[in-house]
Formats: structure tokens, sequence, C-alpha cells
């Protein structure tokens, strides 16, 4: 396989880069622990959208606070999207930084106000 002196420059860039860069973590954590760190703002967000749809699922008096919930919890995660640089938001990364800012706040102000006009059963 051929590689062009470009590509074989780039590469070795990449590699005295990242050879140079800390490991993002705390002094002396494993990588694995750095990893974990890195999904915490992830796992927060997640834990927030279950307890929403854990609280729908209690009755229908609490589909209005369940949908609130979500709500912002996928607003914090698009503020946190903004905030933290790459390497620490985990998989709240997938495109462009402010791509992913603007599906999360959509998708949190479309369940801000379906929660907010939603009837609630007896009121």
């Amino acid at each position: 396989m051929k590689h062009s002196a470009k590509a074989m420059a780039r590469q070795d860039r990449v590699r005295a880069a990242s050879a140079q860069q800390p490991s993002g973590g705390f002094r002396g954590s494993s990588p694995r622990a750095t990893r974990l760190t890195a999904q915490l703002p992830y796992g927060i967000v997640l834990a927030g959208v279950v307890a929403g749809l854990a609280t729908i699922r209690s009755g229908d008096l609490a589909v209005r606070g369940g949908t609130l919930v979500m709500a912002g919890s996928l607003l914090a995660g698009a503020l946190v999207r903004l905030v933290l640089p790459e390497g620490k938001v985990g998989m709240l990364s997938s495109r462009q930084r402010l791509v992913d800012a603007a599906v999360l706040a959509t998708l949190g102000v479309g369940l801000l106000i379906a929660g907010l006009i939603a009837k609630v059963p007896g009121s």
C-alpha cells in the first residue's frame, strides 16, 4: 500500500502531538478512569431522561413533570456540549459542537413546550 509523503508527514505530526498532550485526567489516574470521567456528562443527561420517563410512567398526573424533567436534562446537555472542550464531553459529541448543541436544544425546547401545554387530568 503506497502512502504519499504528505500523508506520512501528517501521521507523524499526529503521533507526535498525541505523545506530547497530557492524558486529560488527574495526575496518576488510569486511562480507564479518564474514559469514565469523560462519559460523565453523557451519563448525567441519560439519567435525567430516564428519570423523566420513570416519572411519566408513575401516573397520569406526573406526565407534565416527567416531560419537564426530560426537557431540562436535554437543555442542560446542550449547555454542557457548548461549554466543555471536545475531550471532556464523551458521547455527547457526535458531530460538530454547534450541531450537537442545536439538536439537543431543539429537542429540549420541544419537550418543554409539550410539557407546558399538556393537559393534566382533573385540573
